[in-house]
């Protein structure tokens, strides 16, 4: 399962700081469904300097770490004649998609992509040795697009993978992903990270800045898997792709480390991951800055009294040069939070005192 980015959200930019953004542009599939359209870059070659000693014996320790994840989801489908004279209609149908993920603590907690377990009834786990367990969810943030889910397996089996300080990613960095793609568990795929800080819509349609992009081959099943370093680190999950055909291009994205830990670890102690709401649509503007594009009704912009055509050129003392540097500064503060927006309207410099709201769930 991995989702499938298209151009037109790419070409759109960040359309949002804390609001959704109304753009689909994405199809959540497993290994054997079918893929959303749209133009893509040809794909760079992996790093011919990566060791293959050194990606071995990476391989060699993180693989016991990496699960695959099997969920089943019951759905409904319309029936062209019902046998029921009374019936509706309609057929209960099962269905399964594969993801993957990774052991994140010695309790068993596994991370993974919200989209691989939403929806889940029944959730399965097969380790690198076969052996499988089923899983029970913990907790999911769709606005990350992450998720934690547990198994109750023996300590043995159980291999936490430490996480990277993201923040100390470069590009031109070797990465190993390694995930179930295409239900072909344990694979390995190298390449570079590509570019960092790109965005990407979450599956509620909110934005995620800070994302990673790498050349590693990723594909369908790929999601919720590891991106790592050299060092056999955890500095991204692997979620999405940018992509024509569906498969891979040499185009795809992990959500990085630094929000990995946080989020798991809100939800592995039972919290509901809350996100910092400014409630604007938000574009590039021509001369530098984030221009709103639309005011939610209600928002914490709307009662400070920000407006649609404002640029939002400082945020808390933070100079704002696009719309993803608005989108990140938001979501590094929290619900509550009081900052001074600083806007230019109609060649006037206005300044606005926002108290920051809680996200809404979707």
């Amino acid at each position: 399962m991995l989702r499938t980015r298209t151009a037109t959200v790419v070409a759109a930019g960040a359309l949002a700081a804390g609001v959704a953004t109304g753009v689909a542009g994405y199809a959540a599939l497993s290994d054997n469904g079918s893929s959303s359209a749209a133009p893509v870059a040809t794909a760079t070659p992996a790093a011919a300097s990566t060791s293959h000693t050194a990606v071995g014996d990476v391989y060699e320790q993180a693989n016991p770490s990496v699960v695959e994840i099997t969920v089943t989801s019951q759905g409904s489908s319309e029936q062209s004649a019902s046998p029921f004279p009374f019936g509706n209609g309609q057929q209960q149908q099962q269905t399964q998609a594969q993801g993957s993920g990774f052991v994140y603590d010695a309790q068993g907690h596994i991370v993974t992509n919200q989209h691989v377990v939403a929806g889940a009834t029944s959730i399965s786990v097969r380790f690198a040795d076969g052996s499988t367990h089923e899983a029970t969810l913990v907790g999911t943030d769709a606005s990350t697009d992450l998720a934690v889910i547990k198994v109750d397996a023996p300590a043995s089996k159980l291999h936490p993978l430490s996480l990277a300080n993201s923040d100390g990613v470069s590009v031109g960095d070797g990465v190993i992903a390694i995930g179930s793609p295409f239900g072909l568990e344990n694979t390995l795929t190298t390449g570079v990270v590509s570019a960092l800080d790109r965005t990407i819509d979450s599956t509620n349609g909110y934005s995620i800045p800070g994302v990673i992009q790498t050349d590693a081959a990723i594909n369908h099943g790929n999601s919720g898997g590891v991106l790592l370093d050299m060092q056999g680190q955890v500095i991204g999950v692997t979620s999405q792709i940018e992509s024509e055909s569906g498969g891979n291009v040499g185009i795809g994205f992990a959500i990085a480390s630094n929000t990995v830990r946080s989020v798991a670890d809100q939800l592995v102690s039972g919290k509901q991951v809350e996100h910092a709401y400014l409630g604007v649509r938000l574009g590039d503007a021509a001369s530098g800055g984030a221009r709103i594009g639309e005011v939610t009704s209600g928002s914490p912009a709307a009662h400070a009294g920000l407006k649609t055509g404002d640029v939002v050129t400082a945020f808390d003392a933070k100079t704002i040069e696009s719309a993803d540097d608005l989108t990140a500064a938001v979501l590094a503060k929290q619900p509550g939070d009081v900052v001074k927006v600083t806007v230019e309207r109609n060649g006037s410099t206005k300044t606005f005192s926002v108290t920051l709201g809680t996200r809404p769930s979707s």
